[in-house]
């Protein structure tokens, strides 16, 4: 039976960056108390929590007593100690659980347990050491991509393989004992679904986004996606599948490989909201992360209904390059949302916030952003 936590009880997340922030704003606008578990101090969720505790995420005592003093316990990152999640949840009801972390953040569990449900993955092949790279590029071919099994995002942690001859420099690069070999697909798009499960089985999803990438990180993403209508339904069974076969409570993003054929292969998951959800703030009658507070505090689901089409585009630290962007410029849409993410420092490649566009359809919310996000540094 689904526990309830009522607006006013106290919400522990573990991480305090942007998904930690954009959480906390959801949930106390619903009149909860949201503490943060972080390793850094300033942490962008911190200007907008109740309680900051600033500490080593395998710092065991700590995590217990933050632990304690909570009703709940969520996330913003899967890449978090397993053992610390087991002593907190020993204490607190965590959501989504330490098992499913356990696999979702490693990349060879992740496609070893998706395979066992039956769903459809890239082909892949564990790999140890350059002996079994080798052998596994004879079975899959080339091209291949080469990751460590844990620990990797954004593109880190991964290098393609043009050639068999390629093996002994990639293997090298990754300076890992545990590596997954994936074949390369061969992709029409990238696909991502955030869907919403809570304990007592009721399943909501947001529908398919388009995501594109410039340099491994996601740049824009399309919602909803111009996709064939089995790619469509075939998508929310699957992610039903998992968020079922992994009881899964709380929020999960399933990003995917559309094929040419029209096939969908799931790519990862995330156990959390997704960069590609953030559009759901302005576009849908609730956010993915208010759907996460209703999911772990053991509240009804909230309508994913999406008033129109919408485009999120990332602002990276890279506009920042000449200095200030003129923030009035992009706001000069009416149809456009700035959301900033309270970072001091802007890096090159570094989310530091993004622009959310409306409009009658996705070409033109896509032409919206764009133009927006262009006008901030005053290119075009």
């Amino acid at each position: 039976m689904s526990r309830l936590f009522p607006p006013g009880s106290r919400i522990g997340m573990f991480g305090g960056g942007q998904l930690g922030r954009m959480f906390a704003l959801a949930a106390r606008s619903m009149g909860y108390e949201v503490q943060v578990f972080v390793s850094e101090a300033d942490a962008p969720a911190s200007q907008v929590t109740d309680r900051t505790i600033v500490a080593d995420y395998h710092d065991l005592d700590a995590v217990t007593a933050f632990a304690r003093g909570v009703d709940v316990l969520t996330l913003e990152f899967e890449n978090l100690p397993a053992a610390s999640l087991a002593a907190a949840a020993r204490h607190t009801p965590l959501h989504p659980g330490a098992a499913v972390l356990e696999t979702t953040q490693h990349r060879l569990r992740e496609k070893t347990t998706l395979e066992r449900m039956g769903l459809p993955v890239t082909p892949f092949a564990a790999v140890h050491n350059l002996a079994e790279l080798r052998t596994a590029l004879d079975r899959l071919g080339t091209p291949a991509v080469l990751k460590t099994a844990a620990w990797g995002y954004d593109g880190k942690g991964q290098v393609r393989l043009d050639t068999p001859a390629e093996a002994d420099a990639a293997w090298q690069s990754l300076d890992t004992d545990e590596a997954i070999l994936e074949s390369f697909v061969d992709f029409e798009r990238e696909l991502s679904i955030v869907v919403a499960r809570s304990a007592d089985g009721s399943f909501a999803h947001y529908g398919l986004s388009d995501n594109r990438h410039e340099h491994h990180i996601l740049d824009l993403s399309l919602a909803p996606a111009d996709v064939p209508e089995q790619a469509a339904r075939d998508t929310v069974e699957i992610a039903r599948t998992i968020m079922e076969g992994l009881d899964v409570v709380g929020v999960l993003c399933v990003e995917l490989f559309l094929t040419r054929g029209g096939q969908v292969l799931i790519n990862e998951l995330a156990p959390r909201p997704h960069n590609s959800g953030h559009l759901t703030i302005d576009a849908c009658v609730t956010s993915q992360f208010e759907q996460q507070v209703r999911a772990v505090c053991g509240l009804p689901l909230g309508s994913t209904r999406q008033f129109g089409p919408a485009v999120m585009a990332n602002l990276l630290g890279d506009l920042w390059e000449t200095g200030q962007p003129q923030w009035a410029r992009a706001c000069a849409w009416p149809e456009v949302k700035l959301h900033l993410y309270g970072k001091a420092e802007p890096r090159p490649k570094r989310k530091m916030g993004h622009l959310t566009a409306l409009g009658d359809t996705v070409e033109q919310a896509l032409q919206r952003a764009t133009d927006a996000r262009h006008a901030l540094t005053g290119s075009k």
